[in-house]
């Protein structure tokens, strides 16, 4: 992984950048190279809080390394990312609070996150040394969820994340597939323990820091 930083918009934004090559496969919701495929490279590009841009793929593409990859954006500080591992499993969160939302809420409830503008993002990027099935991996970024939300609900905040949260898991093109990617199967529980330690660390950390 590596911590770059650009000029946009008047402030310093910083972006991170994994490239993995070749023979790897990705499940993601990101913007760019989302659902599930061969992907190269993932990048966490941190934007401004007010971000507005009405073509963000293309920002992304403009980001990014070239070719194939995933591409995810947060307001987040991308310097203050947090890593955790676990039996082989690697997760790197970047947590904004800003606005923490409940997954479901009564119809008709104003979105703080969209008017203004005040974006807060957890960004989960996870990468396992074993090949999975559409299916497991699938389940993999349902583990990744619910293991992030109950960081965030043991923390103290009452929310399951935020609106513009994005996910990707990484996984290697070969090897025997796993089957399964609950958080009781041999791999899921790794991806949840490391999951929930990343973004737990993340969210303790933003409760102690200013961001008036």
């Amino acid at each position: 992984m590596k911590l770059t930083y650009r000029v946009e918009d008047g402030a310093r934004l910083g972006a991170l950048l994994w490239e993995f090559g070749p023979g790897w496969r990705m499940i993601s919701s990101a913007l760019l190279g989302g659902g599930i495929g061969v992907r190269e490279w993932v990048l966490n590009a941190q934007v401004v809080a007010g971000y507005s841009r009405m073509d963000p793929v293309d920002h992304l593409v403009s980001l990014g390394p070239g070719g194939d990859g995933v591409g995810m954006l947060t307001a987040a500080s991308v310097d203050r990312y947090v890593e955790a591992s676990d039996g082989g499993v690697e997760a790197c969160a970047t947590v904004g609070l800003r606005v923490p939302t409940w997954a479901a809420a009564p119809e008709g409830t104003a979105d703080p996150e969209l008017a203004p503008i005040r974006v807060g993002t957890i960004n989960i990027v996870a990468v396992l040394p074993v090949a999975m099935t559409d299916a497991a991996l699938v389940n993999a970024v349902m583990t990744v969820t619910e293991a992030k939300s109950q960081a965030l609900i043991e923390t103290g905040f009452p929310c399951t994340g935020t609106a513009s949260d994005a996910v990707c898991v990484a996984v290697p093109v070969e090897g025997t597939p796993e089957l399964f990617g609950g958080p009781r199967s041999e791999w899921g529980a790794r991806l949840a323990r490391a999951v929930h330690t990343a973004v737990r660390r993340g969210a303790e950390a933003w409760r102690h820091r200013d961001f008036r």
